[in-house]
């Protein structure tokens, strides 16, 4: 299935897509949801990031293209930092440029696994049960944050400005990475190609291994990395992360500031 979040008059609901309509739920998407009978036109809603996470946590060097053309050595376990639950939009949202940063801005077309079973220390044969679905990612990056101080490299901040963690349009319960791809348009050329089979850790293992470290609670989001092809955007630039089987991303890099 595939369930996304909305806002209709103010008001945030979810359901589950069906074409051009959403079939409005109650409860907890993640536990038992309840079909309410409404179906409502797509057309009308507004779309939310279709999870509210208390972590989203993204991977660094997870691909092996990447790793080889940049001369990095295959990690030993996932190296991983946190965004800001804050820094998550929906699909058609404006990413503003940050009003305290004017320096580049790069888009990462990722996966993102969305978790829907607390996990803590779990094996990677009992993963799987933990994984609600999967949904597109644009892990918006400040490039030049993150080592402009010597002393302290900003991976928190070049990574969690409002609207630094594009997510959507679904989540898909269905979906296996492991014989997809993902592709990242910008301003309607591709940037991005790359198999989904190509990391050094599947979602399983990263959720295994990651639940060693944090308690991870439902709607709480895995960043899978990226691969080759990540650049700077310009303002006004629309980014169209799309991985089949899932759906497609679109943002625009806005030129609003953020408060």
């Amino acid at each position: 299935m595939k369930w996304m979040r909305f806002l209709r008059d103010g008001a945030s609901g979810f359901g589950s897509l069906e074409g051009d309509r959403v079939r409005v739920h109650d409860g907890d998407v993640f536990d038992r949801p309840r079909a309410t009978g409404e179906s409502l036109a797509v057309a009308d809603l507004d779309w939310l990031p279709p999870c509210s996470p208390t972590k989203i946590i993204g991977l660094w060097n997870n691909f092996r293209a990447a790793a080889a053309k940049n001369g990095w050595s295959e990690p030993a376990e996932p190296l991983y930092f946190l965004k800001s639950p804050g820094s998550a939009t929906g699909h058609r949202t404006t990413i503003a440029v940050p009003a305290s940063y004017d320096g580049r801005v790069a888009y990462e077309g990722e996966l993102a696994v969305v978790i829907g079973r607390r996990a803590r220390a779990v094996s990677i044969d009992d993963a799987p049960a933990h994984i609600f679905g999967y949904t597109c990612a644009n892990d918006v990056t400040a490039l030049e944050l993150l080592q402009r101080d010597p002393s302290f490299p900003q991976w928190t901040r070049a990574k969690s400005f409002d609207g630094f963690a594009a997510l959507g349009p679904v989540i898909e319960t269905g979906f296996d990475p492991s014989s997809a791809s993902l592709r990242t348009l910008v301003g309607g050329r591709e940037r991005q190609s790359y198999a989904l089979s190509d990391m050094f850790f599947a979602p399983a293992e990263l959720v295994s291994r990651l639940s060693h470290d944090l308690t991870l609670e439902p709607g709480d989001v895995i960043l899978c990395g990226t691969s080759l092809g990540v650049l700077p955007m310009k303002p006004g630039t629309t980014v169209d992360v799309i991985v089949d089987g899932i759906g497609t991303l679109s943002n625009v890099y806005g030129t609003v500031t953020a408060a």
